[in-house]
């Protein structure tokens, strides 16, 4: 009696095992590239909440070349250094580049180099405010703003220094007991968990203060919304940065490389 002989399964389990491997190649390069650049992931999460993306910035512009080349390669204690003012600079620029701000006549931001890193002054306008109105909650525009800062924290291992700034005869309400100290401190605070929500690790942030309205801006009255704002001083080293003047609104930005810009 002749043996009979074993059907051949066929080769479709290769096909489906090749297509599970690539899909897992592909899954793998996608988490390396997000994780060696954190701008896709702003981006990503961008594309989710408007995927008409009328509202992403019209560049990313990290220019990671620029960057990298000014800055040296031994610790950056030596802040006055020019090839660190160099990467402060590009950092400064690439930024207000980012958040597309360059060609706004009263700009939302205003970015300084420091002797040991950057200050912004990131004001709450009427045109374009940060928070709605006399509250801590953000705006799609202040949310935006505060998420890819704290990415560039993150990446530059900045140290984070917040505090909050009101205009003279805010009307905060009937309810005496809050006033602007409580309201300035409130919003750096709320800052701090934006920043830390998205990117920033907590130990990174150095202090948190509310200054109401005692630190007013020079030559500007004393009720104008440009006092308004949330001033971020990033440094690079561990000592916190001492107070420096806040540049007026609508002032050259002062860079030390006005070509730059």
């Amino acid at each position: 009696m002749a043996k009979k002989k074993h059907e051949h399964h066929g080769g479709a389990w290769k096909v489906a095992y090749a297509d599970f491997v690539t899909s897992m190649m592909a899954l793998f390069l996608v988490l390396w590239i997000a994780n060696f650049k954190p701008e896709i992931l702003v981006y990503t999460s961008l594309y989710f909440k408007d995927p008409t993306n009328k509202n992403w910035p019209t560049t990313w512009g990290v220019m990671e070349k620029e960057i990298h080349a000014t800055r040296k390669d031994a610790s950056l204690n030596d802040q006055t250094h020019t090839e660190n003012q160099g990467f402060l600079r590009a950092i400064a620029r690439d930024f207000n580049r980012l958040l597309n701000v360059n060609d706004e006549d009263k700009k939302p931001i205003e970015v300084t180099i420091t002797d040991d890193g950057l200050k912004m002054e990131i004001y709450n306008r009427t045109k374009k405010p940060l928070f709605k109105d006399n509250t801590t909650e953000f705006t799609e525009w202040g949310n935006f703003v505060f998420q890819n800062l704290s990415w560039l924290v993150q990446r530059y291992n900045f140290q984070v220094y917040l505090e909050g700034h009101t205009p003279k005869g805010l009307d905060l309400g009937p309810n005496k007991n809050y006033t602007p100290w409580e309201l300035s401190t409130d919003r750096a605070n709320a800052a701090r968990r934006l920043m830390e929500y998205y990117a920033m690790t907590p130990e990174k942030m150095k202090r948190i203060a509310g200054c109401g309205d005692s630190q007013p801006l020079p030559n500007i009255p004393l009720d104008s919304e440009d006092h308004q704002r949330i001033t971020v001083s990033l440094s690079l080293t561990q000592t916190a940065p001492a107070p420096t003047p806040a540049p007026s609104p609508g002032a050259a930005p002062a860079t030390p490389n006005p070509t730059a810009r």
